[in-house]
């Protein structure tokens, strides 16, 4: 059924048992559909590869004649240069969104990380990322886009002063101190969305990666070192403490500056106690790489002294209390020992970065390290770059003491003579 189709005609238009559809005698192919339920829309049928489609152009009397008939016409155009309309919409409506990227991603990438590393990445895209951009499109993120959520969690959130065991004043004083800004966060927020967006490229979810050259927060890395006075008070503390398994653990972390994940999940069969070699394979490593390292005398001496307490049935260095899993978390025996020993702004990985300002003052390069501590990247050891100023001063002035020569006061025989 053809027709000029106007207002007044569609208005006229009286619906049957069935939906009908008059067309346009201007504009092949343009018509109104009609329901049984007396709807009007206005439509487009048209052939692309020999099949024919029907696309809705919009719901009169929202679309007035006039407007969807201009429509039509600038659709045409769009078919006659071979694009289908109907196909593209489907398309867009079938695009991935954020929230099926997180997705994949952590199904098909966190989940070869280390269970702590996938825990945390999970944590960044389920807190931070998927709230904001969960129901967008993959393809609509923009660097616009990428750079604001990034500032929004440099923010940081609100401090909690709800929980239990605070003092009142302490939960007024976070209450009044407002959000913590996490600039070091927002940039391992933006590095897990540079790499998540890395692989949607490569899953061909879009052409570009909106987080490339995400712009950076300044991080001013926490630097606290444990004085000579502060670890004989810590060494004090444990030494008397009655949990001697969760104090051997922090005396192993002093001893080797290992990582804490590393040390808890530590095994008999890694440690080589004859050489002095402990053994860390990459499933217990940061880096994710076998990290072979000598340690001390002092260290093999402890864990001598722990073997004879251990079954000798349990792999574990550190067995926890169930049943064949290693010992889970010391934060509570760390929070008592900070307090006994006056180290409350001290966390449990200082004592790394105290082994490591250590090893300095004894003389050793940073290459060598690097090494010891198992890192991958260079700069992370050259933190420790300016605790060389120190030892390299005492050398100056031994120099100096050695090139110095008596000084000789000029004109005083000639002062007295006059």
């Amino acid at each position: 059924m053809k027709a000029h189709l106007t207002e007044r005609a569609i208005k006229a238009l009286e619906p049957g048992p069935k939906n009908i559809i008059v067309y346009d005698q201007a504009v092949t192919g343009f018509g109104v559909r009609v329901t049984s339920a007396g709807a009007r829309s206005f439509v487009l049928t048209y052939r692309i590869d020999g099949r024919e489609r029907r696309l809705t152009i919009g719901a009169w009397p929202d679309w007035s004649v006039t407007a969807a008939r201009e429509e039509a016409k600038r659709l045409k155009r769009e078919i006659d240069q071979g694009r289908d309309p109907l196909g593209e919409r489907a398309e867009t409506r079938s695009a991935p969104l954020v929230r099926d990227l997180i997705q994949r991603y952590l199904a098909e990438h966190a989940s070869k990380l280390s269970a702590r590393n996938a825990s945390d990445q999970a944590s960044m895209l389920r807190s931070f990322v998927e709230p904001v951009w969960g129901s967008r499109k993959v393809e609509d993120i923009t660097h616009e886009d990428v750079d604001r959520l990034l500032a929004e969690v440099a923010k940081g959130r609100p401090r909690s002063h709800h929980a239990k065991g605070r003092s009142k004043a302490k939960r007024a004083r976070k209450k009044q101190c407002g959000p913590k800004p996490t600039a070091i966060r927002a940039n391992r927020v933006g590095e897990v969305v540079r790499k998540m967006f890395n692989l949607a490229v490569r899953w061909r979810m879009r052409p570009d990666n909106p987080a490339q050259g995400f712009a950076r927060v300044p991080e001013y890395p926490r630097e606290r070192y444990l004085s000579r006075d502060e670890i004989e008070r810590l060494s004090r503390v444990i030494a008397d403490h009655p949990n001697r398994r969760a104090a051997d653990v922090i005396r192993l972390l002093m001893f080797t500056g290992a990582r804490r994940g590393e040390v808890l999940n530590a095994r008999w069969e890694q440690f080589n106690l004859e050489d002095g070699i402990w053994t860390k394979p990459a499933a217990t490593t940061k880096q994710r790489r076998l990290h072979r390292t000598p340690i001390s005398g002092a260290a093999v001496q402890l864990l001598r002294t722990i073997r004879l307490r251990v079954p000798k049935t349990c792999p574990w260095v550190f067995p926890g209390d169930a049943p064949d899993k290693p010992l889970q978390e010391i934060k509570r025996f760390w929070d008592d020992v900070r307090v006994k020993a006056k180290l409350e702004d001290v966390r449990i990985h200082d004592l790394r970065h105290t082994f490591a300002s250590l090893l300095v003052s004894g003389g050793m390069s940073l290459p060598m390290i690097g090494k010891l501590l198992g890192h991958t990247q260079v700069q992370t050891t050259h933190r420790y770059a300016h605790l060389f100023d120190d030892p390299l001063r005492v050398g100056l002035d031994q120099v100096g003491e050695m090139l110095r020569t008596p000084l000789k006061v000029v004109g005083t025989d000639a002062a007295d003579a006059a």
